[in-house]
């Protein structure tokens, strides 16, 4: 039985068992508290960059499916799990996870006390970490953590954006620009059921937006710092310019890319929000959401900017939406298309697409 080790920049160091593809990695680690749906979270371009712990202790029981991806490849740069299972059911073809991790070169550790490790990390916050295959390392890895920025110090989302502009025709009336930051294939599933994409590269500026001829504007969930000196000088600007031209929504990333062009202010949570069960009140009624962030929009500094938080953590208070009092802009810091965990909140997509009608009368 190969070993390998999870090592943390606070010295910590765990024994497991290795999966996976052989291989070093260095990350920032977090975890997610999802029970179920771990394909759709390691496929997800938001963990770009990113170790991820599991805190649901089998993983890989159901197998891995191609239509549950969520993108083309796997983006955690390594999966820390309490177990994985080696004979998953054949429900959906039987392929394993530790079989689906080598194709994609992304290593695995099982046999941590996942527990331990998150009550860590809700303790002190998120940490980076790295799994390494030989001991004699293990104090050279501990130093080079010490000194290792923080991947969101990256334009993270450059790495998972699409590179060029392309299009989507679904039959539909309605067109919908769509920036990529890291999109979801949930997110541009369940927009093409009510409208035609034209999706853009992250840097793409308002006014090629506005010459595609769309009706609205979605910017989506993505990978790091939203306040990115090269995010606010592209994508941020690009919001801003877009405000009051055509009606935009924001998802996740997109929420606080879009607070930042509103006039606010961003913040890296302690250990941020990651998994299918976190409760958010909007319009007096509690919904249990599906979400993947480890930023948001500070509440106080959308003080007379003529925004409404109109929906907050039920956990923390944290902002969960913003809408603004006179123009059609609008977001949710959640994941409405779900992939995986709850679609209570699917009809955010509704309220798009009728916000799009009504600014083509």
């Amino acid at each position: 039985m190969a070993r390998n080790y999870l090592v943390l920049e606070d010295g910590t160091v765990l024994e497991g068992e290795a999966f996976g593809y052989d291989k070093a990695e260095t990350g920032e680690v977090v975890f997610t508290t999802a029970m179920g749906g771990y394909q759709e979270s390691i496929t997800d371009p938001s963990y770009q960059g990113q170790i991820l712990i599991t805190t649901y202790p089998l993983i890989g029981n159901y197998g891995i499916t191609d239509a549950a991806s969520q993108s083309s490849g796997v983006h955690v740069r390594a999966l820390v799990v309490r177990e994985y299972c080696k004979e998953p059911s054949l429900m959906y073809g039987g392929k394993t996870i530790d079989s689906f991790l080598k194709e994609n070169k992304v290593p695995g550790i099982s046999g941590i006390d996942t527990r331990e490790l998150v009550l860590k990390i809700r303790s002190e916050g998120t940490l980076k970490g790295a799994i390494v295959y030989d001991e004699g390392l293990v104090d050279k890895t501990i130093s080079d953590l010490k000194k290792m920025p923080a991947p969101s110090e990256s334009n993270l989302v450059a790495e998972v954006s699409c590179k060029k502009k392309y299009f989507v025709d679904n039959g539909k009336e309605l067109n919908a620009g769509v920036i990529d930051c890291g999109v979801k294939k949930g997110i541009l599933d369940s927009l093409s059921q009510r409208c035609n994409l034209t999706v853009f590269p992250y840097d793409a500026t308002a006014q090629e937006i506005i010459d595609s001829g769309v009706d609205g504007v979605l910017v989506t969930n993505g990978p790091g710092d939203p306040a990115h000196p090269e995010i606010k000088r592209t994508l941020v600007k690009t919001c801003s310019d877009l405000i009051g031209q055509k009606p935009l929504m924001g998802i996740c990333y997109g929420s606080q890319v879009i607070g930042l062009a509103l006039g606010g202010t961003t913040y890296k949570m302690k250990y941020g929000h990651r998994g299918s069960n976190q409760p958010v009140k909007f319009d007096n009624r509690i919904y249990i959401t599906s979400q993947n962030h480890g930023f948001a929009v500070d509440e106080h500094s959308m003080d007379g900017k003529d925004v409404i938080v109109n929906q907050i953590n039920i956990n923390d208070g944290s902002v969960e939406g913003l809408i603004h009092k006179n123009l059609p802009v609008f977001t949710c810091q959640y994941h409405p298309e779900a992939h995986a965990g709850p679609d209570d909140t699917s009809f955010i997509f509704n309220n798009f697409a009728k916000t799009m009608k009504e600014a083509k009368r």
